[in-house]
């Protein structure tokens, strides 16, 4: 898969011989149109917000809650979205128990009560966060999932990645990767969320990564 860094984006000839046109933040080809967004972390009154609507003191130290990812296609309305809020609260609906690391032993037994470090919620922050769906509606409103439950209707599906026709040597027409949130564990280890898309004239091929690391050492 190409990186961030090697791509430097399509030609006009590519754009034009895939009948795709570049629009800010992304592309429109085939009926889809794909555009990514890299915010700022979030300052300390949209992180408030963002405490309020969780209901939760605990985020991760940086929190890119203007970035997104959306795939929508015209023709039927149905849109697919990748943003940290949903992210952050399926972490909070998973409720896991905090990762046990040799650090914590020290944190609990610290000879003065004030000094020591309680831990009752999952500080890594890994969520089963699948993306979030919508359908926009002729109007131009959007009817989108609440409270984690899809609007449109899934089912399990026996089919694979083809890999094949990822290897084939296509023109890019966009690609992008961008971080939804991330925590370096307090020197523990790293975890963080991202989300990439790469676009071809015959389809895209997205990849959304929770990446914990290092968190026992």
């Amino acid at each position: 898969m190409a990186s961030a860094a090697a791509w430097e984006g399509p030609t006009a000839a590519e754009l034009k011989a895939a009948g795709a046109e570049a629009i800010p933040g992304g592309v429109r080809v085939k009926g889809w149109v794909i555009q990514s967004h890299k915010g700022p972390i979030l300052n300390a009154a949209s992180l408030q917000r963002f405490e309020d609507e969780l209901q939760t003191t605990h985020l991760p130290e940086m929190v890119f809650g203007e970035s997104f990812l959306s795939l929508e296609h015209t023709q039927t309305g149905i849109k697919f979205y990748f943003n940290a809020l949903d992210a952050l609260k399926a972490w909070k609906k998973e409720a896991l128990p905090p990762v046990e690391v040799p650090a914590a032993a020290k944190w609990k037994f610290r000879s003065k009560p004030s000094d020591q470090v309680i831990l009752d919620y999952d500080y890594t922050f890994t969520t089963l966060y699948c993306g979030s769906d919508a359908v926009v509606l002729n109007s131009g409103t959007t009817q989108a999932s609440l409270d984690g439950c899809s609007t449109l209707c899934w089912e399990d599906t026996d089919d694979r990645i083809d890999l094949v026709a990822l290897s084939a040597k296509e023109p890019i027409l966009f690609y992008d990767e961008v971080i939804l949130y991330e925590d370096e564990l307090a020197d523990n280890g790293i975890s963080f969320l991202t989300v990439r898309v790469r676009v071809m004239p015959t389809g895209w091929f997205l990849l959304l990564r929770f990446w914990p690391a290092d968190v026992t050492a």
